[in-house]
C-alpha cells in the first residue's frame, strides 16, 4: 500500500470528528430557533455527538485489536451514514440528541482505527511524522467544512446539512472498503472480547506517561471544545460576524492548526518528540492566557480571533507528538490505547464545556476562561509528567530507535507473537 494512498485514506477516515461538528456549525443558532429550544440544548447536539465519539472509540478500538482493523471500520462507517440521515428527519430536539449520540458512536470507528492502522505501520519519530501528515489531510475538513456549511446555509436548512453528511458517509464506505487493506495480522488476539479488552486496558493504564498524557488530553479537550461549542454564539452574537464570515474565520483558525502540525512534522527529527510536545503545550497555554486578557479588557474582535488562531496552531504543534509518546509502547494494543486517548479527550470536553456554558452563560469571557483553564492545567501536567518519566525529554531521538528509554510497568502481551511494525518514512 503506497504512502500517498494510505495517508489519503486514513486522513479521510480520521475526519469523522470535525466533519460531524463543523459542517453544521454555522447553522447551530438556526437549529436552536427552528426546534424551539435553548442555545444550551443546541450546543448539546454537539456535546452528545462528542460523547458518542469518545465512548465509541472504547468499543471500536478493542474490537479492532480482536477482529482486525477493516471489518469494524466498515461497519462503523455504514452506521454513520444511516444515522446522519436519521438526524435530518428528527422532529424534536430530544430525538435529534439521541440520533447525534448514536452517530458519534458509529463515527468513532473511523477516528480510532485510523490511528491504530498508523501505529501498525509506523513507530517512533516516523509515527509522529505520519500523524502530522495525517493531520495535513484531515485538517482540510475543519478548514473547508464550515465554509461549505456557510454556503449551504444559503440554499438549505440544518436538515439538509445532515443529508449531505449521509452522502459523505456513503462515499467513505467505499473508501474504507476499497482503499484499505488489513494491517493487523499475527497481532490479533484470541479469546473473549471482554477478557482481552480488560487485559489491554489494564496494561495501558499501568503506563505512567500514557496516563499523564491522557489526563492532559482531557484538559486540552475541554479547552478545545469550549472554543468549538461557544465560538459560533460568541463571534456571531457578541462580535457581530455573519454566518459566512464566521465560517471563514473558523476555517482560518483550522488552517493555523494544520500549520502547527506541519511545523512539527518538519522539525521533530531535529528537535525530538517530547520537546515538540512540551513546546506545543507551553505555546498553547500562553496564547490562552493572552486570549483571556483580551476578553476581560474588551479587545477588538480581530485581536480575540488572532489569539484563538495562535492557540489552535499550538494545539497542532503538540498534538501528534503527545499521541506518539502515549502510543509508543503499545504495539498490538494500539487500538485500545488510541481508544482510551480519544475517549478521554472527546468525553471530557463534551461534558465539561456545555456545563460551563450552562452555569456561566455563553460569552467571550466565559469561553476564554474555559480555554485558559484547560490549556494551563494541561501544560503543567504535561511538563511535570514528561520530565519525571523521560530521562532526557529535551534530547532529540533517532528516527530508527525507540521514542525513549523510560522504564515501563510490566505490560503482558497476548500469547500471539507481536511482529515488529513495518518501518516507513513519510515524505
Amino acid at each position: 500500500m503506497g504512502l500517498l494512498r494510505i495517508t489519503l485514506v486514513l486522513g479521510a477516515l480520521e475526519a469523522f470528528g470535525p466533519l460531524s461538528m463543523d459542517l453544521y456549525l454555522p447553522q447551530l443558532p438556526q437549529l436552536a430557533r427552528t426546534l424551539g429550544t435553548t442555545d444550551a440544548l443546541g450546543q448539546a447536539t454537539m456535546s452528545v455527538c462528542m460523547i458518542g465519539l469518545g465512548i465509541g472509540q472504547l468499543v471500536a478500538g478493542p474490537l479492532s485489536d480482536r477482529f482486525g482493523r477493516k471489518r469494524p471500520l466498515v461497519i462503523g462507517v455504514v452506521l454513520f451514514a444511516l444515522l446522519s440521515a436519521a438526524c435530518a428527519f428528527a422532529p424534536t430536539i430530544e430525538l435529534l440528541l439521541v440520533a447525534r449520540f448514536l452517530q458519534g458512536l458509529a463515527g468513532a470507528a473511523g477516528v480510532v482505527i485510523s490511528m491504530a492502522v498508523a501505529r501498525d505501520l509506523f513507530h517512533g519519530i516516523e509515527l509522529s511524522r505520519m500523524l502530522s501528515l495525517l493531520a495535513l489531510v484531515s485538517s482540510v475538513t475543519p478548514i473547508i467544512a464550515p465554509v461549505i456549511g456557510g454556503q449551504l446555509a444559503r440554499v438549505m436548512d440544518w436538515r439538509g446539512i445532515f443529508l449531505v453528511l449521509a452522502c459523505v458517509g456513503a462515499v467513505l464506505v467505499a473508501v474504507a472498503q476499497l482503499g484499505l487493506r488489513e494491517t493487523l495480522h499475527d497481532g490479533r488476539h484470541a479469546g473473549g472480547v471482554l477478557r482481552t479488552t480488560a487485559s489491554h486496558v489494564s496494561a495501558v493504564l499501568r503506563d505512567p506517561l500514557f496516563v499523564a498524557i491522557m489526563i492532559a488530553g482531557c484538559l486540552s479537550g475541554t479547552a478545545f471544545f469550549s472554543y468549538l461549542s461557544m465560538s459560533s454564539f460568541v463571534l456571531q452574537g457578541e462580535y457581530g460576524l455573519t454566518p459566512q464570515l464566521f465560517s471563514a474565520v473558523f476555517a482560518a483558525n483550522a488552517l493555523m492548526q494544520l500549520g502547527g502540525a506541519q511545523i512539527s512534522r518538519l522539525l521533530v527529527r531535529r528537535v525530538g518528540t517530547a520537546r515538540m510536545y512540551l513546546a506545543g503545550q507551553s505555546a498553547g497555554a500562553l496564547a490562552a492566557l493572552v486570549l483571556l486578557g483580551c476578553a476581560l479588557l474588551g479587545a477588538h474582535a480581530a485581536i480575540v480571533i488572532g489569539a484563538l488562531a495562535v492557540f489552535l496552531g499550538a494545539a497542532g504543534l503538540g498534538g501528534p507528538n503527545g499521541s506518539t509518546l502515549a502510543l509508543s509502547g503499545h504495539g498490538s494494543r494500539a487500538g485500545t490505547a488510541s481508544a482510551l486517548l480519544g475517549m478521554a479527550m472527546f468525553t471530557a470536553g463534551a461534558v465539561v464545556a456545555p456545563l460551563i456554558s450552562a452555569l456561566a452563560g455563553t460569552s467571550a469571557t466565559t469561553m476564554a476562561a474555559a480555554i485558559a483553564s484547560g490549556a494551563v492545567l494541561s501544560m503543567l501536567i504535561a511538563r511535570i509528567a514528561v520530565r519525571r518519566v523521560l530521562p532526557h525529554p529535551t534530547a532529540p531521538t533517532s528516527s530508527t530507535s525507540p521514542i525513549d528509554a523510560r522504564p515501563r510497568a510490566p505490560q503482558p502481551e497476548s500469547p500471539a507473537a507481536q511482529p515488529p511494525p513495518q518501518q516507513g518514512t513519510p515524505t
